[in-house]
Parts: C-alpha cells; sequence; structure tokens
C-alpha cells in the first residue's frame, strides 16, 4: 500500500486502494463493532472474537510489512483505519490496535531473523497477541524515569520490575519491554526485550475496572528475576530510550486518528439527534446555540483529520518532525473530549442516561487525552522544538 500520491503535488484525496480499505475498516465498524460495542462496555469482557474477524480480513498487524506477511500499511492508511474502527468504538479499536504498537520496537530496530520470527511466524502466522510495556507506577510521562531493571548474567538477562496500564496484557503471548541495562547511563542506559508470556516469574494482575474504553484489556504486570535470553533483545544496549521515542512518532498518529473517529461519531450523532428534537417548535438545530456547538465540532474535526495526516504523512516520508507529531495528538485528543462534552450538552438530559450513545462516547474519550503521551506533554515537545 502507498500513500496518495499527486503528478502536482499536493493532494486531498486517497488513492482506490485507500478507499477501498477505509470501506473494509468502515463496514467492518458497522457490521462487526457498533452493534456490540455496548455489551463489551456494560461487561468489560476483551472483544477477542472481534478481534480475531479482524485478523481474518487484514485489520490487525497493519504495520508489518509485505516481506513477513503482513499488509504492509503506511502510517497514513493505519490512521484512515483507526478512524473508522474508533468511529464503531474506541476501546474495541485499541484493542485490536495494540499489536501495531507492539510491533513497532522490532519494526524499527530489530534484526532480520527477530523480524521474521516475532512479526511473521507469531503475530501473523499464529495470530498471536503481544503487549507494548513502558508506563511504571513512577515513570508515565518521565518514560526516562523508568526503574526497571535488565542485569546481564551469564549470557542472558534477569529482569525486576513492574509496568502498569498495559493495554491486552492478559491475552498476549509475548510482550515488547523497556528496561535499565546501566543505570548510570540514565536515559541511555534503557534496552528493549521480547519476553515470552510463559515465562517463569511474570504475575499480570486482574483487568483494571476503567471509566471508559472497557473493552480494552488494561493491567499491570510484574517481573521477578525473570530470565531472558540475549537473543531476545532488540538492538543494541542503550538504544532503548530512542527506540521508544521512535516507537510514540510512528505511533501517536494513529491515536490522534482515532480521537477524530471518536469526535465524528459524536458529531454525527448529534446532527441526527438535533433534526429529530424540537424545542419552542422547531428542531433545535435551527437554534443558534446548537447549530453554532455542532458547527464547531464539525471545524475541529475536520481540522484535526488534516492535522493527522499531516503527521502521518511526514512519518511516511521519513521526515522527523515531533512537532506535527505532538499536535496532531494533542489537537485531536483536547478537541475530541470537547466535541463529546459538548454532544452531551446537545442531548440535554438525554445525553447523561446510557441508552444513548455520546455519554460512551465522552467517557471512551478522555484516555486519549493521557495515554501515548499526555496533551501536556504533547506541548512540552512543541516548545521544546519551536525554542530549538
Amino acid at each position: 500500500m502507498n500513500a496518495a500520491q499527486s503528478t502536482n503535488g499536493l493532494s486531498f484525496e486517497l488513492t482506490n486502494d485507500q478507499l477501498q480499505l477505509q470501506k473494509l475498516a468502515r463496514d467492518f465498524a458497522a457490521k462487526e463493532i457498533i452493534p456490540k460495542a455496548e455489551h463489551y462496555d456494560r461487561t468489560a469482557e476483551f472483544p477477542i472474537d472481534i478481534i480475531k474477524k479482524g485478523q481474518n480480513i487484514g485489520l490487525v498487524n497493519l504495520n508489518i510489512p509485505l516481506d513477513y506477511g503482513g499488509p504492509g500499511a503506511t502510517v497514513l492508511e493505519e490512521c484512515i483505519v483507526a478512524e473508522e474502527l474508533a468511529y464503531g468504538c474506541s476501546g474495541i479499536s485499541t484493542a485490536m490496535s495494540v499489536n501495531n504498537l507492539s510491533s513497532l520496537p522490532i519494526l524499527l530496530g530489530g534484526t532480520n531473523a527477530q523480524k521474521d520470527y516475532w512479526l511473521g511466524e507469531r503475530m501473523v502466522g499464529k495470530g498471536d497477541l503481544a503487549a507494548y510495556c513502558v508506563t511504571e507506577p513512577g515513570a508515565g510521562s518521565n518514560v526516562a524515569g523508568m526503574q526497571t531493571r535488565a542485569e546481564q548474567v551469564n549470557g542472558h538477562y534477569v529482569i525486576n520490575g513492574s509496568k502498569i496500564f498495559i493495554s491486552n496484557v492478559n491475552f498476549s503471548s509475548f510482550y515488547t519491554v523497556f528496561a535499565v541495562t546501566d543505570p548510570a547511563k540514565k536515559h541511555r542506559g534503557i534496552s528493549c526485550f521480547v519476553i515470552e508470556r510463559d515465562t517463569p516469574g511474570i504475575k499480570v494482575s486482574k483487568h483494571f475496572d476503567k471509566l471508559g474504553q472497557r473493552a480494552a484489556d488494561t493491567a499491570e504486570i510484574v517481573f521477578e528475576n525473570v530470565e531472558v535470553p540475549a537473543d531476545n533483545r532488540i538492538g543494541e544496549e542503550g538504544m532503548g530510550f530512542m527506540l521508544a521515542m521512535s516507537v510514540f512518532d510512528h505511533s501517536r498518529p494513529g491515536v490522534a486518528a482515532g480521537a477524530v473517529g471518536v469526535a465524528r461519531r459524536a458529531l454525527e450523532e448529534c446532527v441526527k439527534y438535533a433534526k429529530e428534537r424540537e424545542t419552542f417548535g422547531q428542531p433545535i438545530w435551527q437554534h443558534q446555540a446548537i447549530g453554532h456547538k455542532i458547527a464547531d465540532m464539525a471545524i475541529n474535526t475536520e481540522a484535526a483529520r488534516l492535522l493527522v495526516y499531516q503527521a502521518a504523512w511526514a512519518v511516511d516520508n521519513n521526515i522527523s518532525n515531533p512537532k506535527i507529531v505532538a499536535a496532531a495528538k494533542a489537537f485531536a485528543a483536547d478537541m475530541a473530549m470537547q466535541v463529546t462534552v459538548d454532544a452531551v450538552q446537545v442531548f440535554g438530559g438525554y445525553g447523561y442516561m446510557r441508552e444513548y450513545p455520546v455519554e460512551k462516547l465522552m467517557r471512551d474519550i478522555k484516555v486519549f487525552q493521557i495515554y501515548e503521551g499526555t496533551s501536556e506533554i504533547q506541548r512540552n515537545i512543541i516548545v521544546r522544538e519551536l525554542f530549538r
């Protein structure tokens, strides 16, 4: 798959292949996600049946290259899919997309043999799920402050520590884990490893009970004297921090696209409701207070999508631009939060009821301002880039 090209330079049109991919994801959301979203939100069950169906039609493992049996999607194409799936349910979308994140350290820093095995044989061949383990109880936004330790002993590594708020961890067959190999070097002393789920010494907590995205499994993982072969290290010792930062550049556009999908869903629900609901003898969209609120939803959703596409285009074209990636993530998350709050207001008392869809959208979107780097951290990145 290739990003949209134009002989005249800038183009706002998707290619035929991208339009087909968009339709595939949109139809999947309509048929498989939306009818079941309320059930998974209520029960907090893991949507493994939906994930398996997504795997069968190529909507999981999107970023795995053709050489390893994957679709070989670009970051832009990941964003196209992320918007459509999150439109259906961002919790289920998150569960479906974690493999994209977990595979990135291997894609960006692994050897050909590691890619063949972990991506080709395991993720694509066996359909294994994986989890990405960075965040710790005392080190969230400050990745360099992690305490999980990996000590080299007799040709292997022994890992001790814990990670928290890890997605899909209870249902994953292996993990990409970041740990400190040389504390004296601070952020230059972090390395990355692939660890099998059934390795002795690994303990995983029960699924956390969350405000939103309840279909997405989130839990804590503890490593107690976990022995990992040296061959399971991704890249050289000490390159883990830079690898994690590169992962975020590749993954944040897709997260931002998910926020756009939630905002678009809220907007469309509001348009539909505002046509049907009448007050003072007319549909509520004809009241300027409501009509302008919905217009602002449309403006901000369109603007966020353009930022997301620009960020994805930069990554696909090997242009290092942390500022635009951070801007896309922060703007999309913040605007979608506001859109869903406004959507509840448009629905009035009905918006507060669980039988209407917008209260779930508001609960689900909050985490977009937190995970994959908070909105505050994104602004720190933008300030850093502006004042270099």
